[in-house]
């Protein structure tokens, strides 16, 4: 089911794109192959050639979402990125809703303290420089950006992410304050 509801956001969004956006689209991506990109006539054409070059999935939205920025089109990216927020992929992919509960608490709390040491603990949590230079572009607020942060973390875990694993890593770059924080708001759930 999320695979069709997947299919149908991308079919919404290519109704939403005009031929010079397609084509401002296709020059972003010259890497998939001239070829490839001169037989591409609509979006969801394209659509399919970055699944099949492991460039997007239902849980891989990322590319997409800049690519569609890279047009000036920020409405068709909030609406990718929206629905993988909300948790349209498969719920399998989340943690329980108690763990989900902590994990909103605790990027709250990181949120509210980090301040310029996002990238730190971006690093610590393991994402990539790339990664961490994506959400830097996308805010200049501290708060929002290590918010972007941590959704970014969440998204690369799934299931796996864990408000402990936060706190860990917040320890481990000797953010102890904070993590102190974190571990006193979650004792109140």
């Amino acid at each position: 089911m999320s695979s069709l509801q997947f299919n149908g956001l991308l079919l919404e969004i290519s109704n939403q794109l005009n031929e010079e956006q397609l084509g401002r689209i296709k020059f972003l991506c010259r890497d998939i192959g001239k070829r490839a990109l001169e037989n591409i006539k609509n979006g969801t054409q394209l659509f399919q050639i970055l699944t099949e070059n492991g460039k997007l999935r239902a849980d891989k939205t990322e590319y997409l979402s800049q690519l569609l920025k890279g047009i000036e089109r920020s409405d068709l990216s909030d609406k990718l990125d929206s629905w993988t927020e909300s948790g349209s992929g498969d719920s399998d992919d989340q943690p329980d809703a108690a763990e989900r509960a902590k994990l909103n608490v605790a990027t709250d709390v990181i949120a509210e303290n980090l301040g310029k040491n996002w990238r730190k603990l971006g690093r610590k949590l393991g994402l990539t420089d790339v990664k961490l230079e994506s959400v830097s572009r996308r805010h200049t607020d501290l708060e929002e950006t290590a918010r972007e942060l941590l959704k970014e973390w969440r998204r690369s875990r799934r299931a796996q992410a864990r408000a402990s694993d936060l706190v860990a890593a917040l320890r481990a770059c000797q953010l102890n304050l904070t993590a102190d924080n974190v571990e006193d708001r979650l004792r109140t759930l």
